[in-house]
């Protein structure tokens, strides 16, 4: 996002005082746009529009004389109440008059953007990435990547090296021996010299002689010639693609009621938006789940009506058993998304320990589940012993597995959350289990 400030320069303002004001505008923009988030649906998160700012978070900082402290003597014209040594009381507190304060309680922000719908989702999902993204390349899957290559002597004009250019120019002036623009004022001078002091007819003529031909040099060879022009080359050098795969694992058994499937259906939409905007190369497998798995296509997940029973590990059977057939890991980057109410046979979670420790776990980049329940649910992670058996299964992954879980109550709590499992974290840091 650019920012072009379009104010008048004032007094005392330096460039440097208007990068610091920018920065502050930058900051408070990417600030609004994700507290927007709470108040608008996910569906229209890739859509721009108005946000605004308050004035108070880009004021600009400025030295003033205080007022408290230190002896001061006035002099007050018509004073009929006060004597010398008598002390004027202070103001009290909030008695002064505001400068944009208004009696109705109502206000204006001084700075409104408009954001694009580009520039909305580059701050929506600014600092997000898959993590551990590794390098690995299938054949035939390159980018073309362009560098420099030196210069040519035809381009385009958005590719011209000035700098270039005028070196060249240099050097063919001074192999040429092009006169310099001092010597012909100065020839000019020694004219108007032996002009004025007069007698020297002969000297006269040859210095005249002498400044049209230097001139006539200077005509000849121009300051920029074509054949100094210079462009800045570009060539193609491909790159090899690191290509992922994101399985998206969704309960939609009995007990996932309207208000959690609609939250998971929430996630995995700001899920796969956040892929196609940041990522060219990234298959998505949709998986839903009951008592029985099955893969589907995007249509069939996000608004199939299908209902049952609760087997977890049907699920996690079937990504395994897909990554076999069409996956295989040295080439690309297994990442999974699991959302589900918690609720899952209990005969059936040593299964899905069994299965995510010993063949899931080692061969993902990364594993994150989002668990969704009712927003009037007391239980909250950190808060006491989690009630769904699942949820206590999990946390008994070891600590050291790409693996993170979260739980989400309301609509508000998504892009929260979502942030914290894909947030950009530094080399060798991983997200905590909850």
């Amino acid at each position: 996002m650019h920012i072009v400030d379009r104010r008048l320069n004032p007094g005392g303002k330096s460039f440097a005082n208007r990068q610091r004001f920018l920065r502050r505008a930058r900051a408070q923009v990417r600030k609004a746009v994700r507290e927007s988030s709470s108040s608008r649906s996910i569906k229209d998160a890739g859509k721009g529009g108005e946000i605004s700012i308050p004035t108070g978070g880009v004021h600009e900082p400025h030295l003033h004389r205080s007022n408290h402290g230190g002896v001061r003597d006035y002099v007050l014209p018509g004073n009929k109440k006060y004597i010398e040594g008598d002390g004027i009381p202070r103001p009290e507190q909030g008695g002064g008059q505001g400068s944009k304060a208004s009696d109705s309680g109502e206000g204006e922000d001084e700075f409104r953007f408009a954001l694009t719908d580009e520039e909305y989702l580059d701050l929506y999902l600014e600092d997000l990435e898959l993590p551990d993204l590794a390098k690995r390349q299938i054949a035939g899957a390159q980018a073309v990547q362009w560098r420099q290559a030196g210069f040519s002597t035809s381009g385009p004009p958005s590719r011209i090296s000035v700098p270039r250019t005028l070196r060249h120019s240099m050097s063919r002036r001074i192999a040429l021996k092009r006169p310099k623009a001092d010597e012909i004022i100065a020839l000019r001078a020694e004219i108007e010299k032996l002009e004025r002091e007069g007698g020297q007819y002969e000297a006269l003529v040859e210095k005249r002689k002498e400044l049209e031909a230097i001139i006539a040099r200077s005509k000849r060879i121009p300051y920029i010639d074509p054949v100094d022009v210079r462009y800045r080359r570009l060539e193609s050098n491909p790159k090899p693609i690191a290509k992922a795969v994101m399985f998206c694992l969704m309960d939609v058994s009995g007990s996932m009621n309207e208000h959690m499937k609609d939250l998971a259906k929430r996630f995995y939409s700001l899920l796969y938006l956040f892929l196609n905007r940041r990522y060219d190369h990234v298959d998505v497998v949709f998986i839903r789940h009951t008592h029985e798995a099955s893969e589907v296509d995007e249509q069939t997940f996000f608004y199939s009506r299908e209902t049952g029973g609760t087997v977890v590990s049907t699920a996690l059977f079937k990504m395994a058993e897909i990554i076999r057939d069409r996956y295989p890991v040295d080439q690309w980057n297994i990442y999974a998304a699991q959302a589900s109410d918690g609720d899952n046979t209990s005969s059936d979670n040593a299964v899905v320990l069994g299965q995510l420790n010993d063949v899931i776990l080692p061969i993902c980049q990364y594993y994150a589940y989002v668990e969704v329940g009712m927003d009037d649910e007391d239980d909250h992670p950190g808060a006491g012993e989690p009630s769904t058996n699942l949820w206590r299964a999990y946390r008994r992954i070891p600590t050291d597995e790409p693996f993170a879980m979260r739980k989400v109550r309301h609509r508000r709590d998504i892009y929260p959350v979502f942030r914290e499992l894909f947030a950009r974290r530094p080399e060798g840091v991983s997200a905590e289990g909850a």
